[in-house]
């Protein structure tokens, strides 16, 4: 039996409860219906075959196909939503500390200037990434392991208890009100390092081919509008404290701050149901549960219906066939080969060196406005409104292009040259804004805020938004969510080392609050750039490429010649 009957074969196919496919209409597979009441009897094929005489190879290789031809639809649409819906709450929770944290200066330790002391500083800033590090290895490994529906969700729960734990820190003499932040910021950094690469795999395996990058980026742009809304919601709570924080009473700023922390639950209690009931993804049922049947009916039946209720008999769905199996054997034998560790390495390192310089400045802009001198005010109500505004400038017109661009690109200049001409035109800027800093401020605080919404622009019209893409798309599917895992902990490792560096460093020099040393930090940044062009060049293109050729797996005979009866 050839592959091309194959194809047909699983749309047509209508006995003992396959149903038929012949209505899907897909670019160049017309004309099946004639096909409907094919005989399969005679048919002389090499490798394993189900129960009517088609061999299991061509019927994997033609679903999986189907799922790469598929037209943008509905479907696709609900994936980005549900995977960007977290997104959104992720960076909206993460970055609404950049703006917290002056509040919380200004409440707790009026006696050091309304300023953080700089341990503390760190600690809440740095708590959601470590808890990050954590839920990328542990949820990358349990969603290969248990499957991408049964973890989907489970992430977005610890995130909602992290973020209502937060808003309801109180202080006292035993328990400082930060400690309690730094503690539930860990908890809720686990479910965010979750939902990476849930949300990639999920999105990047239900995907089509031909625009499988720009559905993986949407998801990703969806952090911009989740840290635009922190800075607007605080801008809005802030402007309803007005006058009685002009008045001098500060510690209103404590009713502020929570409510904007408490506000970030709500996307995610809204995507919560949907989460909890996307359906398995295709790819995994048959790689990784090895059940072939049932993943080709539930690829058709989420085509068709956007569900995952496939039709198949008892006995099929109780039939493993035998597929490569993730094992820590499997595991060494595949990343024990430079080709695919190489490609690892490349993901990891790239996105190692990116979250040292988008971490060590997206958590610090508050920072480097009042260092320059755009945050500044005559009273606390302009100092905190004028951080604000600085960093919705710095997003609205650098972070939010840049991502869409990327979406809007991606499938057309390719996932590797967009990364590597990020890292290079980062590398200039960054190196630019650091040995001619006191240049530029001298010259205009205006030119410094352009240059650095330029370098906000191409941080996601470049790496950031390919270094989650990428790792979604070339590793196997028993490995999907294990490789992603590894590379978006490795780079949220770098955003811990560049958070507790930044805070060590910054002030080198000069006073306590002086930001002596940021335009050493800078050039610092620049540096991890450049190294990040060179890590960059360990990955390949994997644009206009199926999942299963990037993997660099021989598709061929992937169905092996056993089967298992499942009690």
């Amino acid at each position: 039996m050839s592959y091309d009957d194959a194809r047909y074969d699983v749309y047509d196919l209508s006995v003992r409860g396959l149903s038929s496919m012949g209505n899907y209409d897909t670019p160049g597979l017309s004309g099946m219906s004639s096909l409907r009441n094919k005989r399969t009897e005679n048919y002389d094929m090499d490798g394993l075959k189900d129960d009517f005489g088609f061999d299991l190879d061509a019927k994997r290789k033609a679903a999986l196909e189907n799922i790469d031809n598929a037209r943008f639809g509905w479907f696709h649409i609900r994936a980005c939503l549900v995977s960007g819906m977290g997104f959104f709450t992720d960076q909206y929770d993460i970055f609404a500390i950049n703006l917290v944290s002056v509040m919380l200066g200004y409440i707790y330790f009026q006696d050091n200037n309304g300023k953080l002391p700089t341990w503390v500083d760190n600690s809440v800033k740095v708590a959601a990434s470590v808890g990050t590090v954590f839920g990328q290895f542990i949820f990358g490994y349990l969603a290969d392991r248990f499957g991408r529906k049964k973890m989907y969700g489970v992430e977005l729960i610890i995130i909602i208890v992290g973020t209502i734990g937060q808003a309801l820190s109180g202080d006292s003499p035993y328990m400082p009100v930060w400690v309690g932040i730094t503690v539930w910021r860990i908890i809720m950094g686990v479910g965010i390092g979750g939902d990476y690469p849930l949300s990639a795999v999920i999105t990047s395996e239900f995907a089509a081919t031909s625009h499988r990058g720009a559905m993986m980026a949407a998801v990703f742009a969806m952090q911009g509008f989740g840290i635009l809304a922190s800075a607007l919601v605080s801008l809005i709570v802030l402007a309803g404290y007005k006058n009685i924080i002009e008045s001098g009473n500060f510690r209103v700023l404590d009713q502020a701050w929570r409510i904007i922390i408490g506000i970030g639950a709500l996307p995610a209690l809204g995507a919560l149901y949907y989460r909890l009931t996307i359906p398995e993804t295709p790819r995994y049922t048959m790689d990784v549960e090895r059940r072939i049947e049932k993943g080709i009916q539930d690829a058709n039946a989420y085509l068709q219906h956007g569900t995952a209720a496939g039709d198949y008999s008892e006995q099929e769905a109780y039939f493993r066939y035998d597929l490569p199996r993730a094992s820590w054997k499997d595991f060494k034998a595949y990343f024990g080969q430079w080709k695919n560790a190489k490609i690892l390495l490349g993901t990891a390192y790239s996105w190692f060196a990116l979250d040292v310089a988008w971490y060590g400045i997206g958590l610090n802009n508050s920072v480097i406005l009042q260092n320059i001198g755009f945050a500044g005010g005559s009273d606390t109500y302009q100092v905190i409104f004028r951080t604000i505004v600085g960093n919705i400038i710095l997003n609205a017109l650098g972070q939010i292009p840049g991502y869409w661009i990327t979406v809007f690109t991606v499938e057309r200049l390719g996932r590797k040259t967009i990364q590597l001409m990020g890292f290079i035109v980062l590398t200039v800027l960054f190196a630019v804004l650091g040995f001619a800093y006191h240049q530029i401020l001298a010259t205009s605080e205006v030119l410094f805020i352009v240059l650095f919404t330029i370098a906000q622009l191409f941080f996601n019209f470049g790496p950031n938004a390919t270094t989650f893409i990428v790792p979604g798309e070339v590793f196997p599917t028993r490995y999907r969510s294990t490789g992603h895992g590894i590379s978006a902990a490795s780079g949220k490792l770098g955003a811990v080392i560049a958070q507790i560096g930044f805070g060590m460093l910054k002030d080198i020099g000069g006073p306590s609050g002086s930001g002596a040393f940021v335009d050493k930090l800078l050039c610092i940044f620049a540096a991890f750039m450049l190294s990040g062009c060179f890590s960059t060049l360990l990955i390949p293109e994997t644009k206009g490429r199926s999942l299963e050729e990037n993997s660099g797996e021989d598709q061929d005979h992937f169905v092996r010649d056993d089967m298992i009866r499942v009690r």
